[in-house]
Formats: C-alpha cells, structure tokens, sequence
C-alpha cells in the first residue's frame, strides 16, 4: 500500500502563490489516482482536483479551477498543487489521497473514492 506525505503549506498572502507536494512512497505511483482535498475549519472536506494515474486527465472544483493547477511526476512518486491568486477562503488544511487504478485514465471526485491519505499541511492565506 502507498504512504502520502504532503508539504508546501504555509502562510500567503491573497493574490500570491503556494505549491503543495505529495510524495509517495511503498506503492508503483503511476498505478494510483490521486487527488487534493481541503478541510476548512468548521467545515467537511471537500474535493480541490484530481488527477489520473497517468497524468493525462484532471478535474477540478468550480471554486479553484482556473487558480489551481495538479500535475504529478510520477519518476518522483509526487504529485503537486499549484495554487495561485490564492483568496482567504482558501484557508484550509490540505490532504492528498491515492486510490489504486492501474490502466486507468479515470479522475475521481469523491471522498469515498480515495483509500489512501496523507496527514495534511496548513494553508493561511491573509487578506
């Protein structure tokens, strides 16, 4: 089974940028979907984007697409989150999540979808 391990969090201010990685480890990466999560404080986490095994599809929430951006190196078993014009909203602990598919060109969307997690890192964006 694959370990994920997410770091980049951090302090920003709105309108800058911060990159999120998600290195893993224990599994063949390039068999796993993947995916970014957020949980805002007082709030249910809720899916950012996804990204297919083979990095070939993405997906993203109606609320980041067009800031954020998900790319995956899978000869370095991470995947990455590009967050730009970050907004305070933004404001939330961030998970990465796996979820085997080997051949699959597959994003997914859901919670429930994903088996694997990572701890999570902070992002505070000021105003």
């Amino acid at each position: 089974q694959v370990q994920l391990v997410e770091s980049g969090g951090g302090l920003a201010q709105a309108g800058g940028s911060l990159t999120l990685s998600c290195a893993a480890s224990g599994g063949a990466f390039r068999n796993y979907a993947t995916g970014w999560f957020r949980r805002a404080p007082g709030q249910e986490r809720e899916i950012v984007g996804g990204i297919s095994a083979h990095g070939g599809s993405t997906e993203y929430a109606e609320s980041v697409k067009g800031r954020f951006a998900i790319s995956r190196d899978n000869a370095k078993n991470t995947m990455y989150l590009q967050m730009n014009a970050l907004k305070p909203e933004d404001t939330a602990v961030y998970y990465c999540a796996a979820r085997f598919t080997p051949y699959s060109h597959r994003t997914y969307f859901t919670n429930a979808d994903y088996t694997y997690w990572g701890q999570g890192t902070q992002v505070t964006v000021s105003s």
